[in-house]
């Protein structure tokens, strides 16, 4: 047996310690630093945090709060409890809000159309209560069904106490939970995204001063179509930003999100989302392993009409590795073993277990693609005796 003097351990140590620390370096881009009090990127394409600071914190969410607004007014539309075209009038309440308005009043009967873009591109608290009552008759049920949602979503760390987003006790939340509705939001209602990227709108006869929206990062990044600006005093300045870039291997891009809370003014928080966006595009690389609908599996079925099943993603399967790494890749399928007919589209089945060397990074539920229907009689019975000697 071969002894080591303290000071040879010691060396030994120091350098299995820094080996350790140096190939975590390599599979952790270090993040820039953030002058925000909390902050978020996330890969939505590949379904990955790239960065964080401080996400369970609680925070006032200040005008963010009008993303919740907007699920309930989208979800309406699409349950067409309400139209796009729809008139709906603006209360005394409305038209008193103070803070950031649209400028529409009592004399108004102004379209659900109109009433959206005043509260995501002016951020007008006067067209977000005017929505607010239009779709859950009160404001006070507005509320509610903004908690309820929260809680569908799986938002555990926010409370709404109003729909557009002024201080109020009891009105926070937290930057994991804001990442959780925005990308709900995109995911859900990808057909009202277009209200996020608009640059300019007023509605006639309100101040024509009044028609710019405040996420300069649409102005300068023409990868940038939405999100959400915000602030109040205790707040700070907040955005949550999205943009889409073009890769050769991702046909339908890939996106960012970036969520920036309690900055210095609005210039630092656009500029801070701006470094975080541009540091997730270029520390990291998009890789897609499998395309949708594309067979990950084909196990074996038992007394099933077909012999085997395909197991897959109805989207692509994409995962983000650290820049140059994306030959280290490795995948593994989890699945329970004997499948046994019938199974249903879209059923689902195992999962695709995907790592970085030694580094798990994500774990993906399969599905079913195809269908499989159940044999007849004499085929389950055969495969009952196989099974057995099996």
């Amino acid at each position: 047996m071969t002894f080591l003097s303290p000071v040879r351990r010691w060396l030994v140590l120091a350098v299995v310690t820094f080996s350790a620390a140096w190939a975590q370096a390599q599979t952790a881009p270090q993040p820039p630093e953030v002058a925000a009090r909390s902050y978020m990127l996330i890969d939505v394409t590949a379904n990955q945090v790239l960065a964080q600071k401080d996400v369970d914190m609680p925070v006032e969410p200040a005008s963010l709060t009008k993303l919740m607004s907007a699920y309930l007014v989208f979800d309406a539309l699409k349950a067409k409890k309400i139209t796009l075209t729809q008139t709906l009038p603006v209360s005394e309440l409305a038209w008193k809000m103070p803070g950031s308005r649209m400028f529409i009043d009592p004399k108004m009967q102004v379209p659900v159309d109109d009433l959206i873009k005043g509260m995501i591109v002016q951020s007008g608290n006067d067209a977000t209560v005017a929505l607010a009552e239009g779709v859950g008759g009160t404001v006070e049920h507005f509320v509610h069904l903004m908690n309820e949602q929260a809680k569908a979503l799986g938002m555990k760390n926010t409370g709404y106490r109003n729909p557009e987003g002024l201080t109020a006790a009891g009105h926070t939340t937290t930057a994991r939970d804001l990442s959780i509705l925005a990308t709900r939001l995109m995911r859900d209602f990808p057909q009202y995204m277009h209200y996020y990227a608009i640059k300019k709108y007023r509605y006639p006869g309100t101040p024509s001063t009044n028609d710019t929206n405040r996420n300069l990062l649409l102005f300068r990044d023409p990868t940038v179509d939405g999100l959400k600006t915000g602030h109040t005093n205790a707040a700070g300045y907040c955005l949550i930003v999205t943009a889409k870039r073009d890769f050769p291997n991702l046909p339908g891009g890939r996106r960012l999100l970036s969520i920036v809370l309690g900055t210095a003014s609005e210039t630092v928080r656009a500029n801070e989302s701006q470094k975080l966006l541009n540091w997730g595009y270029t520390a990291f690389d998009a890789v897609r392993l499998f395309d949708a609908n594309q067979a990950v599996a084909t196990p074996q079925v038992w007394k099933g009409k077909t012999p085997s099943v395909k197991l897959g993603r109805t989207e692509p399967i994409v995962v983000t590795v650290p820049s140059g790494s994306a030959s280290r890749v490795s995948t593994q399928v989890v699945r329970p073993d004997p499948l046994i007919a019938p199974l249903a589209k879209n059923q689902a089945v195992g999962s695709l277990k995907i790592a970085l060397g030694d580094q798990a990074l994500a774990e993906v539920p399969l599905v079913v693609l195809e269908p499989v229907e159940q044999a007849g009689v004499l085929g389950r019975a055969w495969d009952a005796v196989r099974l057995w000697i099996k």
